[in-house]
């Protein structure tokens, strides 16, 4: 895996950006926002996280194993791919929940910014590689 993703307990430890009660202007945050990717928790809510991701690569195949994973695209084409199925492709104001186990990646068509909600430190496993589906 490249350097210039977290390692699974770097991703797992990654504390809230803004505390609570915080206004918070993400189309100002992101566009601040360079490289081919970042991705970082915004705010903790209940026991859930909402992650701010800009990228503009494929990510590595994991999953979550206690948490599903919504990737809501903000800006830009995201393709999701989890293994065994079709591939689900994801245009500005569209989203898809990945469920708990399903080993998956995403693929940026161009620059693009997700919200992505799962559990806080929800724990993640890399693996060397998957098939998506046909």
């Amino acid at each position: 895996m490249a350097s210039r993703f977290p390692s699974a307990e770097e991703y797992e430890a990654e504390k809230a950006r803004y505390s609570d009660s915080m206004r918070v202007d993400i189309r100002t945050h992101q566009a601040g926002i360079t490289g081919q990717y970042r991705n970082e928790v915004l705010s903790n809510i209940n026991g859930d996280c909402l992650r701010l991701s800009v990228l503009d690569e494929r990510y590595p195949w994991h999953y979550h194993a206690d948490s599903d994973e919504l990737f809501l695209v903000v800006e830009g084409k995201l393709q999701v791919e989890i293994a065994g199925e079709d591939a689900v492709e994801l245009t500005e104001w569209q989203y898809v929940v990945v469920p708990a186990g399903a080993i998956h990646r995403t693929r940026a068509i161009g620059r693009t910014v997700t919200l992505t909600f799962e559990k806080q430190a929800a724990r993640t496993v890399f693996v060397e590689h998957a098939e998506a589906g046909d």
